[in-house]
């Protein structure tokens, strides 16, 4: 996932908002590509996840 790691918060949520809305659209997609997509979009999830950590760890006194 190098590539997202350099995604802001905002870049990582709205990319993992339009894979989600893809998924949602399943009928239109192979099974190979829901399953490409449903990962993407879970370690898009896991990388905000991890960046609102790191920002609670950062203003937490």
């Amino acid at each position: 996932m190098e590539k997202e790691n350099k995604l802001t918060y905002d870049e990582a949520m709205q990319r993992a908002e339009s894979v989600i809305a893809r998924l949602e659209q399943a009928e239109a997609l192979s099974m190979d590509e829901y399953k490409r997509s449903a990962k993407e979009a879970a370690e898009l999830l896991q990388y905000c996840k991890s960046l609102l950590a790191e920002m609670h760890e950062d203003v937490a006194v």
